[in-house]
């Protein structure tokens, strides 16, 4: 078959080849796609030219217009910073208490908190606050350190065995190698019976967890089992579990220790934001209950 030979149906010719009886036919590209092949260069050409484009090993050209998108948002970034100073001023100055019972600042709180609770600390402790397996809840009444403003707002400030030089440090030691593993157990089961959960044991087995707890736990979580905020130890004779309070959760706290962590927020958060997660925490509190 000749190259040029055309089909009678389009007038475009053939290329020469031909499967099974079809054509193939040498279609030319249409014009508006090389109008646009010639448009995309031409833009791309001026933009090199106007803005900025190229890298080079100290920078990178600037533009004709010396347009700089990194300074635009510095300096977008230092406006809003100028107009919200009234307020956040007035929100480190202020106890959180105070703030709180403020109208205005308590309104800045709604409005801000979400954000800068969702940015740093949902990522633990869930959107809402209600923590996860490891990470404590933060909308109920058990609290490692103590629930209330100040100090919420001082464990924002130090975290917890973070590298803070005021960190607050807690640790559950492993009694791995103290206590047998039958011990273990046993003292497992007297702490959940402590929570009011049917444990199955009897009250010989019982009896000795008390012993065991005694001589091995009470030191933190008091004599009574509830705990010491001085130390971070929790309150045992509660239903909230931080790792779980199941029979197989509970021999491995005691078995293998646990030790948590959180960063300390000073030095990324300035007062005025610690203060209104503090703020925005209690009232996640609050509204929980």
């Amino acid at each position: 078959m000749s190259v040029k030979k055309r089909d009678p149906l389009t007038g475009h010719q053939t290329t020469g080849h031909e499967w099974n009886g079809i054509t193939e036919l040498n279609t030319r590209v249409p014009r508006v796609i090389w109008w646009f092949i010639l448009v995309t260069h031409l833009y791309a050409l001026i933009a090199w030219v106007l803005l900025p484009a190229w890298p080079g090993i100290t920078g990178y050209t600037k533009g004709i217009l010396g347009i700089d998108q990194q300074e635009r948002v510095e300096r977008q970034v230092a406006d809003l910073r100028a107009a919200r100073a009234p307020w956040r001023d007035r929100i480190a100055a202020a106890t959180v208490e105070n703030i709180r019972a403020d109208p205005d600042l308590s309104a800045k709180v709604a409005e801000t908190g979400p954000a800068l609770f969702g940015d740093n600390c949902a990522a633990c402790h869930g959107a809402q606050g209600q923590g996860g397996p490891g990470y404590p809840s933060l909308v109920d009444d058990a609290w490692l350190w103590g629930g209330d403003a100040e100090a919420v707002l001082e464990t924002l400030r130090v975290g917890i065995n973070a590298d803070h030089p005021d960190t607050r440090f807690a640790q559950m030691l492993s009694f791995d190698g103290i206590l047998s593993r039958d011990e273990i157990r046993t003292v497992a089961a007297y702490v959940q019976s402590l929570s009011g959960m049917e444990t199955g044991a009897d009250p010989d087995r019982l009896a000795e967890g008390q012993v065991l707890f005694m001589d091995n736990c009470a030191s933190c979580h008091g004599d009574a089992a509830t705990g010491n905020t001085d130390l971070g130890a929790p309150n045992l004779t509660d239903d909230h579990w931080i790792y779980g309070g199941d029979d197989a959760a509970i021999f491995t706290t005691i078995l293998r220790g646990r030790e948590g962590w959180m960063p300390a927020w000073e030095g990324r958060l300035d007062l005025a934001d610690r203060k209104i997660l503090a703020a925005y925490i209690q009232d996640l509190k609050g509204q929980a209950q």
